[in-house]
């Protein structure tokens, strides 16, 4: 089971950034594909990114794409997501999440049913 905590979110103006990160408690972080979710207010939950697990493969929503970056420090056993030129509409809950050990599909792995392991979310609000 892989233990997953997020932290970084908050309260910024649009065009503002912010830096999720998402610590995880296992070991063998560094063989798991990981990925980031968000939920925004009467919203289902989304895909945003995802990387494999030795951060080769990215992939990205099309609403984020060129301003968030998802990376990983695998000796730090923590994943982030950099976020940029935030807008209203990316107000969210954000959830990182694990897939399958050593499991990458390559179709950018965006199916929240695919991954196992999730972290209790972290709140980022953005106002105009």
């Amino acid at each position: 089971q892989v233990q997953l905590v997020e932290s970084g979110g908050g309260l910024v103006q649009a065009g503002g950034s912010l830096r999720l990160s998402c610590i995880s408690s296992t070991l063998t972080f560094g063989t798991y594909a990981m990925g980031w979710f968000r939920q925004g207010p009467g919203k289902e939950r989304e895909f945003v990114a995802s990387t494999s697990w030795n951060g080769g493969s990215k992939y990205y929503a099309d609403s984020v794409k060129g301003r968030f970056t998802i990376s990983r420090e695998n000796t730090k056993n923590t994943a982030y997501l950099e976020m940029n030129s935030l807008k209203p509409e990316d107000t969210a809950v954000y959830y990182c999440a694990a897939g399958k050990s050593y499991y990458w599909p390559g179709d950018g792995y965006n199916d929240p049913h695919e991954y196992g392991n999730w972290g209790q979310g972290t709140q980022v609000t953005v106002y105009s």
